[in-house]
């Protein structure tokens, strides 16, 4: 056998992940704001791609919804999933009509425009509220920083106040020694003290402490409510944890009347009064699929237009541009061509593919959008993968922060997915309708009567459920709910 340098011919297949595949994939992950805002980057840097014109608010009463969803047998909805296109959605593709449309004299081609919202061009009318122009809340730190200015004078203890603020923690609470904030900034540990302990009168009351205890007798002396029993309330929150409220009224020198009282002006105040007031609004969230009921008792989806990028490619100008233009911009523009048609075909790819799978979803779970928690049925991403023919990753891409407006509420498209719990009939069991059941015996159950783990295992395999006194037990305290020997000192007591 010759050994040396020789060349050999040989085929193989692989797979090959594009660029283009790799962004598609990363596309159909994206919630609907990251998707816009990445569009909003595609039409800044390529010339060919035009913001579309946005959906409609109202849907047309004469045009059916992209979806519509009826009392089908159970095995159509195999049959419908596997469908290459939508019901009903053929009269309006996404990638035909709106995504490749284009319109004569619009803004690539140098015409005026329109608003996409209504609003004038010329901007000769302010449509502002008088809202939009308010002055924002200051933040936590320019607050404390003015009150410090207004309290005190001295600006060695102006630079003492200012290093402590700088190391308030995000609940309002000094981590730092004192000894070592005086030792750093070479002054005596008494004026640091006497400098933090103005500021615990700092609006809000209760920052600075370096203890829940200090946090709330701050708060109590602000409200001139730090009397002796509570002063001995507070020394002992220990035994407030443990519902050892006997124990706290013969500490406190007081009878049940006014211990309870006292616990509920304890709790009426702020552990961590800092993140109160950083606290912003909470946005809302935006649901991807809209649906509702339909008159023959069916379901009804689409897609929200509010989340739907509208973008087509302009033709038009291409064919005018590229074939007076030089060699290397007509490459410059064969790119920008291909890229523009791609992300409307993967947009229009992505709207489908969502639609698609929540429609599963809803047939799937119709018994839940129809009688509440209690018929909420064990779904794993396999049974969609199955049904809809996609794979399980597709399914858990698209089923991440997405949203679906339902009778119910609006909910995450992973809250249908739900480990199953066997049934003592063989009927499998949702493990979220599990958990709802444990929360509903608990609130119901009787002073007298506190349920122990046994006896919500056996209750619960009365209505057929097969779980073990650990799964109970892991349910219960992922619930938040106490034990029973807690929860019967918690109701025996009067606090």
């Amino acid at each position: 056998m010759a050994i040396g340098p020789r060349l050999e011919l040989r085929q193989s297949q692989s797979l090959v992940m594009t660029p283009q595949l790799r962004q598609a994939i990363k596309l159909l992950q994206f919630t609907n704001l990251e998707v816009a805002a990445f569009v909003e980057e595609e039409l800044e840097r390529n010339p060919l791609l035009e913001r579309g014109a946005q959906a409609p608010d109202l849907p047309d009463p004469e045009r059916p919804a992209l979806d519509q969803l009826g009392p089908a047998p159970a095995g159509d909805s195999a049959d419908l999933a596997r469908a290459e296109t939508i019901p009903d959605a053929a009269a309006d593709p996404l990638d035909a009509v709106h995504a490749e449309s284009y319109d004569a004299g619009g803004v690539a081609d140098g015409g005026p425009g329109r608003s996409e919202r209504g609003g004038s061009q010329d901007f000769g009318t302010d449509e502002r509220g008088i809202d939009s122009v308010a002055a924002a809340r200051p933040s936590l730190r320019e607050h404390l920083g003015e009150q410090l200015r207004l309290n005190i004078a001295d600006p060695a203890d102006r630079l003492i106040g200012a290093h402590l603020i700088a190391l308030l923690c995000p609940a309002g609470r000094l981590t730092a020694e004192p000894a070592a904030i005086a030792q750093a900034m070479g002054v005596s540990l008494e004026r640091v003290e006497a400098v933090r302990a103005r500021m615990l009168r700092f609006d809000p009351p209760g920052l600075f402490a370096r203890s829940l205890k200090e946090c709330l007798a701050a708060q109590l002396a602000d409200r001139n409510r730090l009397d002796p029993a509570m002063e001995a309330l507070l020394d002992n929150l220990d035994l407030l944890a443990k519902r050892e409220t006997r124990r706290l009224m013969v500490v406190c020198g007081v009878d049940a009347g006014d211990m309870a009282e006292m616990v509920a002006e304890l709790r009426a105040l702020d552990p961590k009064p800092a993140w109160s007031w950083d606290a912003s609004d909470v946005p809302a969230v935006i649901p991807d699929v809209l649906m509702r009921a339909a008159p023959d008792g069916g379901w009804l989806l689409e897609l929200n237009p509010e989340t739907l990028p509208r973008v087509l490619v302009n033709h038009p100008f291409y064919a005018r541009i590229a074939p007076r233009a030089a060699k290397e911009d007509r490459i410059f523009l064969a790119e920008r061509l291909a890229v523009a048609t791609w992300l409307v075909k993967s947009l229009a790819q992505r709207s489908h593919t969502i639609l698609k799978v929540a429609s599963e979803i809803v047939r799937q779970q119709d018994g839940f959008l129809r009688h509440g928690i209690e018929h909420l049925r064990p779904l794993i991403l396999r049974d969609i993968a199955a049904a809809t023919e996609l794979h399980e990753s597709t399914i858990s891409r698209v089923t991440a922060n997405k949203y679906i407006a339902t009778p119910r509420g609006t909910f995450e498209l992973k809250y249908f997915f739900t480990t199953a719990i066997a049934g003592t009939d063989g009927i499998a069991h949702s493990a979220e309708r599990v958990r709802h059941r444990i929360r509903t015996l608990v609130e119901a159950e009787r002073a007298d009567d506190i349920l122990s783990d046994d006896a919500l295992v056996a209750a619960l395999r009365a209505e057929g459920v097969d779980i073990a006194r650990r799964t109970v037990a892991k349910y219960r305290e992922a619930l938040r709910i106490p034990s029973s020997v807690q929860r019967k000192r918690e109701k025996a007591e009067p606090v």
